[in-house]
């Protein structure tokens, strides 16, 4: 799946099957669903899920959450505005 592919999928009402929970993590949030996005990172016990997770724990305003999951994850913490994390992350899941 490409990016392009990625944000077209955006306008369904579910996320696309093959995607990894990592993915439907971010799919979700940029849909405004934080609960569901959430619950998928969650789900992926890897170095995925603790980056999808550390970003949405950024976006909602606790640091040192986002910060222990940046650990887990094997990240430094992000200091790029939350569009250009997604943007980063979306793109580094989809290689």
């Amino acid at each position: 799946m490409t990016l392009d592919d990625f944000r077209e999928s955006l306008t369904a009402a579910e996320p696309p099957a093959e995607l990894t929970l990592a993915l439907s993590g971010l799919w979700s949030d940029a849909k405004g669903d934080w609960t569901r996005a959430h619950e998928a990172a969650q789900q992926d016990e890897g170095r995925d899920g603790a980056w999808v997770h550390a970003y949405l724990h950024r976006k909602e305003g606790d640091e040192s959450n986002a910060a222990y999951w940046y650990g887990r994850a094997g990240k430094p913490v992000c200091r790029q505005s939350l569009d250009a994390e997604w943007l980063s992350i979306v793109r580094a899941l989809l290689r």
